[in-house]
C-alpha cells in the first residue's frame, strides 16, 4: 500500500512536469515573414518563433510550390542580412553590401 501512495506523491508529478515540457517544445514553431523572387530563383524568409534568427528556404522559379525546397540557407541574425544574401547569391544582384 505505501508504494503505492510514493508512487502517487513522487512519480505522477514528476511524469506530468516532463509532459508539460515536452508539450511546450512541440508549441515553438517558425514562422513565414515573406516571400520574393529575384534572378531564377525564389526564396522564403523564415524566422524562429522568438525572431532570434532567420533562414532562407530557396527553389528555382521553375520548380514546384510544393517541392522541397531546393537549399535552405545558415541561419541570419536578421532579415536585412538574410535578404542581402539572397540578393548576392541568388538574384544577381549588384549590392554595395556584395562580397566582391
Amino acid at each position: 500500500m505505501k508504494l503505492i501512495q510514493i508512487l502517487k506523491v513522487a512519480v505522477i508529478p514528476v511524469l506530468t512536469v516532463l509532459s508539460l515540457l515536452s508539450a511546450s517544445n512541440k508549441v515553438l514553431a517558425d514562422y513565414l515573414n515573406s516571400q520574393g523572387s529575384g534572378g531564377n530563383y525564389r526564396y522564403e524568409l523564415w524566422s524562429s518563433d522568438d525572431n532570434s534568427h532567420y533562414y532562407l528556404k530557396i527553389w528555382s522559379s521553375e520548380a514546384s510550390p510544393n517541392s522541397d525546397a531546393y537549399s535552405t540557407s545558415r541561419g541570419f541574425t536578421s532579415t536585412r542580412e538574410a535578404l542581402i544574401y539572397f540578393d548576392c547569391n541568388y538574384a544577381q544582384r549588384s549590392l554595395p553590401e556584395c562580397p566582391r
